[in-house]
């Protein structure tokens, strides 16, 4: 399994970034063989609108089962239930923390988005 995370650098040490749309990069880490793989979100930190949708599209092609993040609006979310791509919201902290958390079934899905788009 995929667990993908918005990020504040590019490894798995790095904070979980509050700005799923505009976070400066997206982290991913496969449960099975444990590779890291990371990617710069450098065309949508700076977007004036869709950086929500951009950024999940992004998620989305990088293979991610699972996104981990602290917020999700409403279009990411959308594009997360069409591509399939399970949400886990409220989540803030390490990488590294989330994974251990995550691998022992303390975070659960979420059902819908938990913040209004445009929200920052």
């Amino acid at each position: 399994m995929i667990l993908a995370f918005p990020a504040s650098g590019t490894d798995l040490n790095a904070d979980i970034d509050q700005r799923f749309g505009r976070c400066p990069y997206f982290v991913s880490y496969d449960t099975e063989t444990k590779n890291v793989a990371s990617v710069s979100n450098a065309q949508n930190y700076q977007a004036a609108q869709g950086a929500g949708i951009q950024s999940a599209t992004h998620v989305v092609n990088m293979k991610a089962d699972v996104c981990i993040t602290t917020h999700c609006g409403p279009k990411a979310f959308q594009v997360f239930e069409v591509a399939g791509v399970k949400v886990v919201i409220g989540v803030s902290g390490k990488i590294s923390d989330a994974i251990e958390r995550f691998e022992k079934g303390e975070l659960k899905y979420a059902a819908s988005p938990n913040v209004e788009g445009h929200w920052i």
